[in-house]
């Protein structure tokens, strides 16, 4: 059992929680069982999984036909190291995914700052379309504690992708704005739908690139959705077309 602060597992995984560390390491961490199962159904190993007493967990386990280290831990001590206020029963060390080739349907976007929204695109693009998600520029890092939380575990089966441009997209691209864009119909045939940043969506040069934009109708005055509400209305859309051409 581990039973100090200054084991060298801990110390990473308290690394693994600052963006520089996982960019340098190639690693990430999640937190809880749900992940934990997600990581392992879609096939990932992880470089070692930490719990605490009583998990079932033990020694080397081999679950899903991969064997991994598993160390127990002090639960005091792995609460110590925990991203939650209520502490975690499972912490697992991942390596980060290599990217894939972006195919259509894919979600793009563009200074989506708030790593609960791309989570929350991840594991919705999973869910509605079976997309992955390419990050542009000024995205939040989809591997950190808070994104991977809000992905549910989307993020094994489709890893987000981090692109330095929407040109990198594939297929016919449709911006989506606050206003003066098109009905949600200009989504059909679409490979890529574009959002942009919470606070003052896409930029004009990544609308530019696109082939065409589409605005959501609004009831009642509101003036526009969260980031994460609209990819789920994008999505939606897309998945109708799909299903029914």
């Amino acid at each position: 059992m581990i039973e100090s602060k200054d084991n060298e597992k801990l110390k990473l995984v308290r690394k693994l929680q600052v963006h520089k560390h996982r960019r340098r390491q190639g690693l990430f961490a999640t937190e809880g069982e749900d992940l934990f199962e997600a990581g392992l159904a879609a096939g990932a190993k992880p470089r070692f999984v930490l719990v605490a007493g009583g998990t079932g967990l033990h020694g080397t386990d081999s679950g899903r036909g991969a064997a991994y280290p598993v160390e127990v831990v002090h639960t005091d001590l792995l609460d110590s190291v925990s991203s939650l206020g209520s502490g975690t029963r499972v912490i697992a060390v991942w390596p980060q995914p290599e990217p894939v080739t972006l195919t259509a349907p894919c979600v793009y976007l563009d200074g989506v700052g708030d790593p609960g929204n791309v989570g929350t695109i991840v594991r919705t693009a999973h869910a509605l379309l079976d997309a992955t998600v390419a990050l542009g520029p000024g995205c939040a890092d989809a591997f950190g504690p808070k994104a991977t939380r809000a992905s549910m575990g989307s993020l094994f089966a489709h890893p987000p992708v981090v692109v330095s441009g929407v040109e990198e997209t594939p297929g016919r691209r449709v911006a989506l704005v606050a206003h003066g864009g098109g009905g949600l119909a200009t989504l059909t045939g679409a490979g890529t739908a574009c959002l942009g940043s919470e606070r003052d969506g896409l930029r004009p040069e990544v609308v530019a690139a696109c082939d065409a934009s589409a605005t959501i109708p609004l009831q009642g005055g509101a003036e526009s959705l969260n980031v994460a509400a609209a990819a789920a209305v994008a999505c939606a859309r897309m998945s109708e077309v799909s299903a029914s051409a």
